[in-house]
């Protein structure tokens, strides 16, 4: 780690002197005073004291997003039990075992239940939702952070990680947390991708409204979510991703922070045993329904043209965004090698890119199978403050 680094790192662990164990925030509902999500387009505002913990809550079903399913194997998901040692060689190593974040003096207004985007999926029409977090300890306009949750393709519910959204939304950015079309909607990538690309228009288009700052955007993910704010910030200026609504607005970001997302996904568990591999890439599987579409008999075994055009990496370009990534060492459901594989086809185009691996963590966003404590090491004053320091850099 650079002096500059662990001056840094210093600094965020002596912002607080008190430590809050703090339930992960990964099943929690998308409401600031930690209660349940109200109906459509409605407004709370918290005002927290300065050390008190980040506002939490209970998963509840929501548009589109299904409640949390405990399970002792991640959901159903395959489970490496042997994890190859990854290089860090190109990565900054950081301990995850800090204080947590505490949410701020600020108050924060967040409006639920917004309808982003209503597109058709195999003649189906939905709906799909954002929540949106407004800092009001200042005035004048702010960047937009659009945050995307995981679910294994198969699910996303954008009330999840309340805490870790109001702690960003408290560095003053507006934080919008999207539903995205998913495999469960018969949707593939591109759907999902061009999901997130209409929420930047349509934000774009009402930044008035929301006090947004059009000119820096970023995107930030965990796990599915990662792997789609990689995808978008990759294809910045790729058109034939910009459908639906308000094709007069820009859809291209300005950072991307990707944690623990999926790139290449012939090789998702090329660190792990063979058993997990199986798993991963068997035919039909969740993965392979998210390149092919439903009801494939094919597998994401192979870097078929499919496989490689799903890949993030063969998109970057010169407008492709600067990128900061985030990888747990222990991590048994997403290898550690593809955000390593991503952070070298990245530089290797010329484009900015820092990542740091967390000793001894896990994969962090599994708020679908009831996991309380999986985020723990996601919700350090150090791991946040590299994601605001990123932020900072490039929006502000």
């Amino acid at each position: 780690m650079s002096e500059e680094e662990k001056t840094r790192a210093g600094r965020r662990r002596g912002i607080a002197g008190i430590t809050i164990s703090v339930a992960a925030g990964l099943a929690l509902v998308a409401c600031s005073s930690g209660g349940n999500s109200p109906s459509s387009s409605t407004s709370s505002t918290s005002a927290r004291a300065r050390t008190a913990a980040c506002p939490t809550g209970t998963t509840t079903a929501s548009s589109g997003a299904p409640s949390a399913v405990p399970s002792s194997n991640a959901g159903g998901l395959p489970v490496a039990k042997t994890i190859k040692k990854s290089d860090t060689s190109t990565s900054i190593v950081i301990n995850p075992k800090g204080a947590q974040i505490q949410c701020a003096t600020s108050g924060v207004t967040t409006t639920h239940d917004v309808t982003y985007s209503s597109p058709t999926t195999n003649g189906k029409k939905s709906d799909l939702k954002l929540d949106i977090q407004v800092p009001t300890s200042t005035s004048g306009k702010k960047p937009l952070v659009i945050y995307l949750t995981g679910g294994g393709f198969v699910m996303a519910d954008r009330t999840a990680n309340l805490s870790q959204r109001t702690y960003v939304a408290d560095q003053g950015y507006v934080v919008a947390s999207l539903q995205y079309r998913t495999t469960k909607d018969g949707a593939t990538y591109k759907d999902a991708v061009a999901d997130v690309k209409s929420a930047i228009r349509y934000l774009r288009a009402n930044a008035d409204k929301y006090d947004i700052d059009t000119d820096h955007v970023a995107v930030w993910g965990q796990s599915a979510g990662g792997y789609l704010a990689a995808m978008t910030g990759a294809t910045n200026g790729e058109k034939s991703f910009d459908v639906g609504d308000n094709l007069d607005q820009s859809s291209e970001v300005q950072g991307v922070v990707d944690e623990f997302g999926p790139a290449d996904l012939s090789k998702l568990a090329a660190d792990y045993d063979t058993a997990a591999q199986k798993s991963n890439y068997a035919a039909g599987n969740s993965a392979a329904q998210w390149v092919y579409g439903p009801g494939t008999k094919k597998s994401v075994a192979d870097r078929t043209s499919e496989v490689a055009a799903a890949d993030p990496a063969t998109h970057i370009s010169s407008k492709t965004a600067p990128f900061v990534l985030f990888h747990g060492s222990a991590d048994n459901l997403v290898s550690p090698s593809e955000t390593l594989d991503l952070q070298t086809a990245l530089r290797a185009k010329g484009i900015e890119s820092t990542r740091y691996v967390l000793t001894g963590a896990g994969h962090g966003d599994l708020s679908f199978t009831g996991d309380t404590s999986a985020a723990l090491p996601w919700s350090t004053q150090e791991t946040m403050g590299h994601i605001v320091d990123f932020l900072g850099q490039h929006l502000k």
